[in-house]
């Protein structure tokens, strides 16, 4: 490895697909390109191994069984008091560390992640590079094990539980990019100091953005603004403020109306992708409407996708695309590139709530968890996304709204407000730090 190529090292955790997510922008910063999992790397201890797999193993368990009626809502509801965020106000200190956070640290003190933390001191060389942690537990670890380099951690929600800052957030000196403004308060909440917190935005990928100029989102969004008003109603309207942010669209779009579905890193809402599917079965034999279903790396998603789909008489349909992939890197690439033709994206309120800044609205499905509740808030407060109304009558509420000009309008809420260049900020950051 040679030292001119080594930036920063980007460590994240294979624990669904958000932590990951937020590390794939970032991967220009890390030697070679790579990020490293915390939880899954080469000479990982096996004791450190299964102090992970059991963690991430009974979260997706336990987000697989919340579809459960009843006894899965009562079980979640349990396990998310422990990572439930209190109430911003009244504003006061929040600062006192609570039961899971006061876990964590008693496994890191035990060694957990000791063996991670010096073999990427070994690596560093003679300069220790930045180290940036997608999950607090990596930053938690980089300095209770001292690791000599910039320390930082990234937010990938619109508001964090207490378990995002150490025990002593006064004395640590690890550094937060924080996607909102409201992460950025919260932190100063629970006790991390002004200067540890920087606000950044949440980071994009590249690919969707272009430059700094945005010269690609910009485009992707007008095709996207001429799909999402057919009847002309928001131009009609607002023309003027178009306009100003992109100039004149052009005559045609270069795609056809495209609904993407996001399944979780779990699998769980894959039914409702199906009820989608079968309200609008119509409209896609009738080339009205283009579905692509995200199956992630989750083989057995991908497969119960194309189970149902053969059962609607929909197999051979040119308008129904399966998003999948074996490798998590060729999943997120393929998946940021077929969202430059995506026009509304419906999810849980994930890191995916971020991705409203590149003008693609959000059609919310029941979020999974305290940090997604606080999510959809931030959709609907910056009025880039809507819940979803009953998914069995997708084909009368969707065009519906799509008519009015309404999803249109949610596309440029979310570009103009949101935060798009996340991945550029925190660039320069790690740079004065080289």
């Amino acid at each position: 490895m040679q030292q001119e190529k080594k930036k920063a090292w980007v460590v994240t955790v294979d624990m669904g697909y958000g932590h990951q997510r937020t590390a794939y922008p970032l991967r220009d910063l890390t030697p070679e390109g790579k990020v490293i999992n915390a939880n899954n790397y080469e000479g990982i201890p096996p004791e450190d191994r299964r102090v992970w797999e059991t963690t991430r193993g009974f979260y997706e368990f336990i987000s697989d069984f919340k579809r459960i009626p009843l006894i899965g809502d009562f079980c979640f509801g349990l396990f998310d008091q422990f990572q439930k965020i209190a109430a911003f106000y009244p504003k006061r200190d929040l600062s006192r560390p609570n039961l899971s956070l006061k876990q964590i640290f008693s496994m890191i003190k035990k060694g957990w992640g000791k063996h991670l933390i010096e073999k990427l001191k070994a690596e560093s060389g003679g300069k220790p590079i930045p180290l940036i942690a997608t999950f607090f537990t990596p930053a938690f670890m980089a300095e209770h094990f001292n690791y000599p380099g910039e320390i930082y951690c990234v937010i990938c929600d619109a508001d964090v539980a207490r378990t995002w800052a150490p025990l002593n957030p006064q004395k640590s000196r690890i550094k937060y990019f924080t996607p909102n403004h409201r992460t950025a308060k919260r932190l100063e909440l629970y006790g991390v100091k002004k200067e540890n917190i920087f606000l950044t935005g949440y980071p994009m990928p590249k690919e969707d953005i272009g430059t700094e100029e945005m010269e690609v989102l910009r485009q992707d969004l007008e095709s996207r603004l001429l799909n999402l008003d057919p009847k002309r109603l928001y131009f009609s309207r607002y023309s003027g403020l178009i306009r100003k942010y992109l100039g004149y669209l052009p005559s045609k779009s270069n795609h056809p109306l495209t609904l993407m579905f996001a399944i979780g890193g779990a699998g769980a809402q894959k039914e409702i992708a199906i009820s989608v599917i079968k309200s609008l079965k119509k409209k896609i034999r009738g080339g009205e409407i283009k579905i692509i279903l995200v199956a992630g790396i989750k083989s057995f998603v991908r497969d119960y996708f194309l189970e149902k789909i053969e059962f609607l008489g929909l197999k051979n349909s040119k308008n129904i695309e399966i998003l999948y992939a074996e490798k998590i890197n060729d999943y997120f690439e393929k998946f940021n590139q077929a969202l430059r033709t995506t026009d509304v994206l419906w999810t849980k309120p994930s890191e995916l709530s971020f991705y409203v800044s590149l003008g693609i609205p959000i059609i919310i499905a029941p979020s999974i968890g305290s940090q997604e509740d606080f999510n959809r808030e931030w959709l609907l407060w910056h009025h880039a996304g809507r819940t979803q109304d009953n998914p069995n009558y997708t084909d009368e509420w969707f065009f519906e709204f799509l008519e009015r000009g309404e999803f249109a309008d949610m596309a440029m809420h979310g570009f103009i407000e949101a935060e798009k260049l996340g991945t550029f900020k925190i660039g320069k950051i790690i740079s004065k730090n080289l």
